[in-house]
Order: structure tokens, then sequence, then C-alpha cells
């Protein structure tokens, strides 16, 4: 499995909002725990500016919920909780209920690393509503974040052109869970590898790195500490110039690395980790190619995003490997993506009767139904998503919708390839899905961002992706809108 629980060595059942426990127990308490109702999960905006998100977190989630019930602990907490009166919040039975309880939801789901896009579902729960609402928290922590981190890796791996990214985020991560999470789906986004050695245990990522400026500190000058290292480890020498002099540092990396070189080993290359990366990596690629060190690398640092790493290249930095670190494991600009689990149809007998949440602002609106995402392909390229409900059915038009301007409709290609995204994960709350390894995971990202147009990936003012709803799912919308403002007039 994912390896992410092997951090915990306790119940996580209570990684969860008071409130999911709150209607959770309404619910019961009304006799309605066991109601058929249907969840989706999704966002409103792609982060950062882009023209593109990649889903992450699924796999986390999966061992979660394989793994997750309520111990005796846990509902010996709930039970001290008191209400304004003080009396105990939830009934006795209302714990053992809990702590009887057996998942038996289907979730599907579109598969890590997807490319997805805003108001389309990423996760789908039908269930009973007790169950769909308990998981609604921990669904939302596993994916919102993964979501968000693999999206911006895979922008500053688009920056970087195919030159390997690190990740090196560890140390301003937002928590042990936060540097972990991070560096898993910094990896499904296309880093190459990670300095943090717990992820590399639990997901099998490679790790990397050599030495840090307290290490040069230690020594007098730099090409002391050099020569040190290279002692203590040659075959893993890339040296860090800029404690005091970054061209300086050059200089004595090479003279490091004859010696090196005189010892059957190889200088690996240099990092810089401050100052004019693209001046200081030009003239170190200078030094070490005069020296006869052409495949020596230059890894540059600090504070380094898309932007950045775009700019520098376009400068002319000779820059081969990126360590990103703060501005990737945080989000940098966009701190979370904006990820809701909304409540879309419950079940009446043998039909679901869809539902929707109406706002003063349209983009708030939700889409009712049971919901499906299909794909269409064109030339080997991503054309257009359509968003259709499945006790609708596919419509006889070729278009979509834009959700929130219907005057806007795209025609699909007559000869356009297609595949629905949502795939089942559980039934009856059994896994029936194989979760693929991270490596394939990681692949899917580099594929699936491959195959949409270069103006929707740029970084900068991308085109928008044509995502819409099925002609026939914007009617009920529609009609469900209508009605809902006609009750309340």
């Amino acid at each position: 499995m994912d390896g992410s629980l092997a951090l915990y060595r306790h119940s996580l059942a209570l990684l969860t909002d008071l409130y999911q426990l709150t209607m959770s127990y309404g619910y019961w308490k009304l006799g309605r725990a066991d109601e058929l109702a249907a969840f989706h999960l999704f966002f409103r905006r792609p982060p950062f500016g882009g023209g593109f998100t990649i889903a992450c977190g699924l796999g986390p989630f999966v061992e979660y919920l394989r793994a997750v019930h309520f111990e005796a602990e846990d509902l010996a907490y709930l039970a001290t909780i008191r209400g304004t009166d003080g009396q105990p919040l939830f009934e006795a039975a209302f714990l053992d209920h809990l702590g009887r309880l057996e998942w038996t939801v289907d979730i599907d789901a579109v598969p890590e690393g997807t490319a997805v896009f805003p108001h389309e579902p990423l996760v789908r729960v039908t269930g009973p509503i007790l169950q769909c609402q308990l998981l609604e928290t921990p669904l939302l922590n596993c994916v919102n974040f993964q979501t968000l981190i693999a999206t911006k890796a895979a922008r500053i791996c688009q920056a970087a052109e195919g030159e390997s990214v690190l990740e090196f985020g560890l140390r301003r991560a937002q928590g042990i869970d936060g540097g972990v999470s991070a560096s898993r789906a910094a990896y499904v986004g296309g880093c190459a590898g990670t300095s943090n050695l717990l992820a590399g245990k639990l997901f099998g990522i490679p790790v990397v790195g050599t030495h840090a400026h307290s290490w040069v500190m230690l020594f007098d000058d730099d090409l002391e500490a050099f020569d040190a290292y290279a002692r203590c480890m040659p075959n893993n020498c890339i040296f860090l110039v800029d404690t005091y002099d970054s061209l300086a540092g050059v200089r004595h990396a090479v003279a490091v690395g004859r010696r090196l070189r005189e010892r059957g080993h190889e200088l690996l290359g240099i990092r810089l980790d401050s100052g004019d990366l693209t001046y200081l990596s030009r003239e170190a690629r200078r030094m070490l190619d005069e020296a006869g060190f052409p495949n020596a690398r230059i890894v540059g640092g600090n504070e380094l995003d898309e932007h950045l790493i775009e700019s520098i290249k376009h400068q002319g930095g000779q820059i081969a490997v990126w360590a990103v670190g703060t501005r990737l494991v945080t989000g940098g600009e966009d701190a979370a993506l904006t990820g809701v689990y909304k409540l879309t149809a419950i079940r009446n007998g043998d039909t679901w009767q869809p539902r929707i949440k109406l706002s003063e602002h349209a983009v708030k609106s939700t889409t009712p139904g049971i919901l499906q995402v299909r794909r269409f392909t064109h030339e080997g390229q991503f054309v257009a998503d359509m968003l259709w409900d499945q006790t609708l059915g596919l419509p006889a038009e070729s278009e979509i919708v834009d959700p929130l301007d219907p005057t806007r409709r795209r025609p699909i290609p007559p000869d356009a390839g297609h595949a629905d995204l949502l795939v089942p994960i559980f039934r009856g709350g059994k896994l029936v899905y194989e979760v693929p390894p991270l490596g394939a995971v990681r692949a899917r990202t580099q594929a699936q961002v491959a195959a949409l147009h270069p103006a929707i990936r740029r970084l900068t003012n991308p085109h928008e992706y044509p995502a819409g709803l099925a002609p026939n799912l914007h009617e009920l919308k529609t009609q469900l809108i209508v009605a809902a403002r006609a009750r309340r007039s």
C-alpha cells in the first residue's frame, strides 16, 4: 500500500471536524442514517492562475479508509464532549453505533496524476448518508493539499524543460505530515527526488543530498571543507560553493575534483544557493568546462519557483538541476486548493433525486446529480471534458455548456475519442481498485500534461480548457435553480 499511515500509530477516526459528527448524530437520531446519498468532491478554480490541475491524494485516502474505525479511546473521548447544558453531546447508543460501523460506501475517483479542471468531480461518494458525511473532512484533507502540491510541482517541472527538479522543502514544510505529504505529491507532479528520508522510506522516492553550509563553516575555508568531504564520501561529491565567494568556491571544487579523479572518483557537480544564479551559473559552467569537467552538473537553489526558473533559463542560465523548497512544499502564492464536498443527490425508493446548492455567487452554485466526466481526445490531445449525469444518460447533442455562462457552448469533434475519468475505487466498502505504484502515477502526470495544448500548459495567462456540462444536465440544473428561487419568493 501507499505507506502514508505508517507515520502514525493510533486511530485516525477523529481526524475530522466536530460538525461531521453532529450531523451524523442528527441523521441517526432522526432514523435517516442509512438513507442513500451522493456527494462529490470538486474545486472551483485552478491554483496558481494556471490552466490545469493535477489530481493527487487518492492513494493515502484509500489506505485511510481501509484502516479507519472508531476505537474505544475515540468513543471515550466523544463521550466527554458536552453541550451548552452540560449534558453529553452524543448519546451512548450513538457512540455504540459508531463503534460497530462497517463501511459500505461506493467510491469512484479520478486516478492520481490526471489533469483535472474546475467544477469536475475528482471523487464521488455514494452510500448511507451518515457514512458519506463522516468521510468529508478526511477526504478533503488528503486530496486538497496533495493536489495543490502536485500541481505546483508539475508547473515547476514544466518550467525546467526536462531538467531534473529536486524537492528540498522539509525544513520549511507545514509540520511533519505537511512535509511527508508534500514530498509524495511533489514526486507525483514530476520531481525526480527528495531530500526527505522519511518520504523516501515510506514511498520509495529517490533521496538526494550532500552537505550544507555548516560543513564548510566547520573548516577554515571551503577548499579544506571540500577536500575533507571528498575523503569521507568520494562517491557523493556535489559541493556547495557559495558559503563565502561562489566563484572562488567553484575553483576550489575544481581543485578537489582533480584529486578525486586521481583516486578513481568523479566530481558530480556544484551547488549554487544564493546570488545571481544566471550570472554565477554561466561563469561556473565556463570554469568547469575549461577545467575538464563538462559532466559536472550545476545545481541551483534559493527560493525558486516556476517563474524564477523560467526567467533564469530565458536569460541563459546554465543550471542543470533545480533544488526547490519553500515555494513548492507550501504551495507558494496559493495556500490551499479550493476543494469542496457537496451533496448532489438523495435516493428515494428506486430513483435518485437531484439536490442543488444555490449562492449569490454563480461560481458557488453546485451541479446536481450522479456525476461523471467524459474526456474527449483528438489526434492525441485532450480537446474537451463533458460533465454528465448518469441518471439522465448521455445527451444526443455533441456539445458542452459553460457552467458559468450558458451562452457559451462548444461542439465536440464528431471523430473525437473519449473515456470516462471516474473509475470504481470501493464497492460496498471493499477496495476494488489496484492502487498503482507511485512511479506509475508520476508517469501518468507527465503523459497527461503532454496531452494538453501548449496554450493551456503555459505558466502565465493560459487558455481556458473547455470543460462544461452536458446540455441535458445544464437543463436539469437550470430547472432546479428556477424551482428553488420560486420557493424562496
